[in-house]
């Protein structure tokens, strides 16, 4: 089943808790929360206590944290006492992925490593079985508002393989350049778990309580065109 997870970082922050409960409310299914530090990537955004704010507020649909941060392990607990659903990681910002893996799990979340698009994907031979989630930058990570980086899609095809030879049931999440004009074919190869930020929020009409609904229609409607 086809996700959508608009990011946030492209929200108005001055009014986070009402974004979420709109686009949520519109037919998103997951609320994507991008976490960087000014040291692996060149951004600072946000943190646990954002997440945790989201819960207290009242959000209960998925968070899917993506940490964009080094060292790694520090801040897993921290996160998921906050409420994050999944917790993925690049895994050059780990010094023992495995550890990392277990660290994530131990404190209740999923667990899901990401792929910057020039990363390689061999790690996942050893990874893959352990995994609730993979996840392909289709931009390089720390900004919002980047073109999609089509190669991408060919590493798509390839952790698609990957998953479905091995019966893993892990989802495959994009994230970066994604909207209503390439979702079809980021479906068609091999996607399940769309991020989008900017062509999401970006719509914005601040008279219209509804403001969502039309953007994430026409990402349902590209999406039922896809070839299975």
């Amino acid at each position: 089943m086809y996700q959508i997870a608009p990011s946030i970082l492209s929200a108005n922050f001055a009014r986070l808790g009402e974004e979420v409960d709109d686009v949520i409310a519109s037919g998103a299914d997951i609320v994507h929360f991008d976490v960087m530090d000014n040291h692996y990537v060149p951004n600072l955004t946000i943190g646990p206590l954002v997440c945790e704010a989201l819960r207290k507020h009242g959000v209960t649909a998925a968070i899917d944290v993506h940490l964009m941060v080094k060292p790694v392990d520090r801040i897993i607990p921290d996160f998921a006492k906050a409420g994050a659903t999944y917790i993925t990681f690049h895994p050059e910002a780990s010094e023992h992925i495995d550890r990392t893996i277990g660290l994530i799990k131990e404190n209740g979340c999923k667990v899901g490593l990401v792929f910057n698009p020039s990363t390689p994907l061999e790690i996942l031979e050893y990874t893959l079985p352990k995994l609730d989630m993979v996840l392909l930058m289709s931009v390089n990570p720390g900004f919002g508002g980047q073109k999609f980086i089509p190669h991408v899609l060919d590493k798509a095809r390839k952790v698609r393989k990957m998953i479905d030879a091995g019966g893993h049931t892990c989802r495959l999440e994009i994230d970066g350049g994604v909207g209503p004009t390439n979702i079809r074919e980021v479906a068609e190869a091999g996607v399940d778990t769309f991020v989008a930020g900017s062509a999401v929020f970006s719509k914005r009409n601040m008279q219209d309580k509804n403001r969502y609904n039309t953007v994430i229609a026409e990402l349902r409607a590209e999406l039922a065109k896809a070839k299975k």
